[in-house]
């Protein structure tokens, strides 16, 4: 199939990229390597142009401490709890679940190095295209704007993360580079997406795991969603217009089935704009299941590695879900697991998780959304969903609502849950008085016998339904903490173990290594 076809293009051309441009002596004859004096790229060759950007994004998005973890970690969906095989890691994952972080330790510091590389990449192939090292004469404008659009996705990132960070587009610049403020990294990156589109594909089909023009609009419509975030200036208008042009371009649908998004052939998705495409041979990084499938669980799928049993749901998330939600069961691996072979029940996935400093191996519902291939390695072949056609419309419809348009953002809020709710359809449908409701989170402290103690509940966050909805959709896709911080919770609300920390731990600090390395930076306040 065509999604198929992109996808492996894309993971083989890195294979070959390296040696395209590359020798160590122009007067000896290669014949292992294509020398760039001797190569004149065409069109066909464009994916191992671009593809080590896009590789670049592998270990950023679902590796180890990458953007997924960062994002789930410090909400209220996702834990790391002690477990009897390890996870204390000298306190890593209480202090992501505490807020109480620092700029020494690798978490958060790592989405920080892998998006600034991804960048680096990006400046070093752009470099080689524009001085001719690389010599493109059909399509150079257009592989340019891919590059730089990409680009802007690494920076959307740090800026989401680490607001203030230096805005660097010169590879052979080897000065100290300047700190730039979240302002001028948010206008940057607008700038230089729109200065992109117009030269980025606009073929759905044959850009799979590529940042296509309906990818670029749908980040440009995140990124206006959160832009009060960012600047303290709603673009609500400007995110409904964004989202408008993906839906009006008929290139992408709701997949019937929610699981079909998740799966490991879901290169074949209609729902899914942008991907980060992952591969057990020719393109490693996704550990998703390793981190949260027990040891046991080897002999469920069966698995070729053993998971390390570490991440779980919090049992307070898992408790806002309606029990006819089918998005419950297709996020959450839940109760008996059997033996592939046997029958035999190997372990149980029990709700409850008592504490972040002492919990069994069977504590808590694990993450199944990634539907697990039979015989899986320590790398999923499952590709990560970066931004998919329900992103786009309920960016619409969280715009549409906060501007006083309930009962349009309610019809497509309906639109989205009618596929997990067809046992129960009249169930799928909500209303504008509906999502203006408070949140049905259970905010508060968790005692170890579960209770919740120092109660809030969430009936004061505004539009707290509509919060919870993207909770549901969104589980276990490194969306929560930023929604979070959309809505006024992430540094308000008690949850599991967490207790409110001051304000300034909605942007991550700046890692120590680098303030030392460059005295242009200033550490983000509050660390």
């Amino acid at each position: 199939m065509k999604n198929r076809n992109a996808k492996y293009i894309l993971l083989t051309s890195v294979l070959s990229a390296a040696t395209l441009y590359s020798c160590t002596d122009l007067k000896e004859q290669v014949y292992s390597e294509v020398l760039a004096s001797s190569y004149q790229p065409t069109e066909k060759d464009l994916p191992a142009i671009v593809a080590p950007v896009y590789s670049s994004l592998r270990s950023l998005m679902a590796g180890w401490q990458g953007y997924f973890d960062l994002q789930e970690e410090a909400a209220d969906a996702i834990i790391t709890p002690s477990r009897p095989n390890g996870w204390d890691d000298a306190g890593t994952y209480k202090r992501m679940h505490y807020h109480t972080w620092t700029s020494l330790q690798d978490q958060p510091a790592n989405t920080w190095f892998s998006s600034f590389s991804s960048i680096t990449t990006a400046n070093r192939v752009i470099s080689q295209i524009e001085s001719g090292e690389i010599p493109i004469t059909t399509g150079k404008e257009n592989t340019i704007a891919e590059l730089k659009a990409v680009r802007a996705l690494a920076y959307y990132l740090l800026m989401d993360n680490h607001g203030n960070v230096p805005i660097v587009t010169d590879f052979k610049d080897i000065s100290l580079p300047k700190q730039s403020t979240r302002k001028e990294v948010y206008d940057f990156i607008i700038k230089e997406l729109n200065d992109a589109i117009p030269s980025l594909s606009e073929n759905a089909a044959t850009t799979y795991g590529q940042l296509n023009r309906w990818g670029a609009k749908a980040l440009l419509a995140k990124i206006y969603l959160n832009a009060e975030v960012y600047t303290g200036t709603p673009q609500w208008a400007q995110a409904i217009t964004q989202a408008d042009e993906v839906i009006k371009s008929g290139k992408y649908v709701l997949d019937a089935n929610y699981s079909d998004i998740f799966t490991w052939t879901n290169f074949n998705s209609k729902e899914i704009i942008f991907a980060i495409p992952y591969d057990e041979i020719y393109g490693v990084g996704n550990i998703i299941h390793m981190k949260t499938l027990d040891p046991l669980s080897r002999t469920v799928y069966p698995m070729n590695a053993g998971p390390w049993g570490g991440n779980c749901a919090v049992p307070q998330f898992i408790d806002t879900y309606d029990a006819d939600d089918s998005r419950l069961a297709d996020t959450w691996i839940m109760g008996p697991q059997k033996n592939a072979t046997t029958g035999a029940v190997v372990i149980t996935y029990g709700k409850a998780v008592p504490t972040m400093e002492k919990t069994a191996s069977s504590d808590g519902y694990r993450i199944g959304k990634y539907k697990i291939k039979p015989n899986v390695t320590g790398s999923m072949d499952n590709d990560f969903p970066f931004l998919r056609y329900a992103d786009v419309l309920m960016i619409k419809a969280e715009a549409l609502l906060r501007t006083g348009k309930a009962e349009e953002a309610a019809a497509i809020v309906t639109e989205v849950r009618k596929r997990s709710f067809k046992n129960n359809p009249a169930k799928a449908t909500v209303t504008g008085a509906d999502l203006a409701k408070g949140s049905k989170y259970n905010y508060g402290y968790q005692a170890v016998d579960g209770s919740i103690i120092e109660r809030q509940g969430g009936e004061d966050v505004k539009f707290g339904r509509f919060f919870d909805e993207l909770g549901w959709e969104f589980a276990a896709e490194a969306h929560r903490r930023q929604d979070m911080i959309r809505f006024g919770v992430f540094g308000t609300k008690k949850w599991f173990n967490h207790r409110p920390q001051a304000a300034q731990r909605a942007l991550f600090p700046i890692p120590q290594s680098e303030l030392d390395k460059n005295t242009n930076l200033k550490q983000n306040p509050g660390y």
